[in-house]
């Protein structure tokens, strides 16, 4: 399992570095404003697909151990094109509505009020439909625990996408958005492509369930999955919309870049949580579970406590040298994040582990916390901290989702506090398994 967690985090890692060369390429050769037509439309892709992933998401690692290969392919297949097509007639629908309407309503929201980038609408619904394709195979690949098939394919795909808009660039002379909205759904189309070679030999496998009563399990668990992927998005970017309303829109980007370079080393936890997910989905020994879940809480709390504390001893001179000296107060806002990402890495496993049992709803019930108490703390600790106190209220938000974790995991496992304490044992383990995944490879 050590491997597993070492190959994903190398592929992480390996997705920052390209997403860099991206970045610097799309600055210099795109511009900024295409650069930000790109932004939207992804995040315009990103919330279309909640809706497509409430059958379709990362509930299928879940259910592929205990459906049958052909019955979930074929529910996430119909739901994404039942649902794209949807989002279509909608679309289509809004493309009547009076000009009167839309110039009052931009009265409000402002001029680019409209959801998807005008000349984009199409592409985005394309995108939605091919990644959720791609997405199925890499979900289902977890669910089968094989990892490094699942790396394999995220690689091909950030890989293809960063490769094909140099094409785009230097090839077809495309010099705007297209290029990189292009790049994302070439990415996205070769590694579905791939993707079938290895899910092809499990729908050749005999076996089918009911379909109605697979797509009642797979709603009741996706849409609590979706509802706490919501309810944790507001309580990380609350802060945006506050600080922005006492400080304006620069302290916003400084806040925004802290909270980037330091969240940094929760590619940690989300490797070692994905992996973690995988193995628990396919038992049915909730004390092995449990085990295996403490096991790696320690290794994702101690590798990124040593992370971050390299992170927050970088001089301010260096942050000001790397992002202008507009930027040098980031670092202490990186300080007061600093206890809230070790509590991310804790909570990722914690998440995991419950969604691993089918027990999706204590994450929401944990999201829900965390939002009891940032609503307050922010209001609170903005006006007399500013940036940093958006840090602080940021920390003591994850402080409270993992401490409501903690009692109800306590509760099922019945694990007591002694069993979190770092020993000997759990160091010599961790060495070894890095020793013998250096040999092997």
């Amino acid at each position: 399992m050590i491997k597993k967690i070492f190959g994903t985090f190398g592929t992480r890692v390996l997705n920052a570095i390209c997403g860099f060369i991206t970045l610097w390429f799309a600055s210099h050769y795109l511009g900024a404003e295409a650069w930000g037509v790109c932004g939207i439309v992804l995040l315009d892709v990103s919330l279309l697909l909640i809706g497509v992933e409430l059958l379709a998401g990362s509930g299928l690692v879940y259910f592929t151990p205990r459906k049958s290969y052909r019955t979930l392919f074929k529910i996430s297949y119909i739901w994404s094109a039942l649902i794209v097509a949807f989002y279509a007639l909608m679309i289509y629908l809004f493309s009547f509505i009076p000009e009167s309407f839309s110039h009052h309503f931009s009265k409000f929201f402002g001029e680019s009020a409209e959801f998807i980038p005008e000349g984009y609408h199409w592409m985005v619904l394309l995108i939605v439909f091919v990644y959720s394709l791609h997405n199925f195979n890499l979900t289902t690949m977890l669910g089968k625990e094989r990892v490094g098939t699942n790396n394999m394919l995220f690689i091909i795909q950030f890989m293809t996408q960063m490769c094909s808009m140099l094409v785009y660039i230097f090839v077809f002379d495309i010099r705007n958005a297209d290029a990189a909205v292009y790049s994302f759904l070439t990415g996205y189309t070769v590694s579905y492509l791939c993707g079938l070679t290895q899910i092809w030999p499990y729908l050749k496998e005999k076996g089918d369930d009911s379909v109605i009563g697979t797509v009642k399990e797979m709603f009741k668990f996706g849409s609590i999955i979706q509802l706490s992927t919501l309810v944790s998005m507001l309580n990380r970017r609350l802060s945006f919309l506050i600080i922005k309303g006492f400080w304006g829109d620069a302290p916003v980007g400084v806040f925004n870049a802290a909270t980037q370079v330091s969240e940094s080393p929760k590619m940690i936890g989300h490797s070692i949580a994905m992996v973690q997910f995988s193995k628990i989905s396919n038992l049915n020994d909730n004390d092995l579970a449990a085990k295996i879940t403490v096991q790696l809480l320690k290794t994702a709390t101690i590798l990124t406590a040593i992370c971050i504390f390299i992170v927050c001893i970088i001089p301010t001179s260096v942050y000001s040298w790397l992002f202008t000296k507009d930027f040098a107060a980031m670092r202490m806002v990186m300080v007061a994040l600093a206890p809230g990402v070790v509590f991310m890495a804790m909570h990722m496993v914690f998440s995991h582990y419950f969604s691993g049992i089918n027990k999706p709803q204590h994450n929401l019930y944990a999201a829900l916390v965390g939002l009891a108490v940032t609503i307050p703390s922010l209001y609170l600790l903005i006006p007399t901290f500013g940036m940093v106190g958006a840090g602080i209220s940021a920390s003591l938000t994850n402080f409270g989702i993992i401490t409501y974790q903690w009692v109800i995991f306590k509760k099922l496992s019945k694990t007591s506090v002694k069993k979190l304490l770092v020993t000997k044992e759990d160091i010599k383990m961790l060495i070894a398994g890095i020793k013998d995944m250096v040999i092997n490879h």
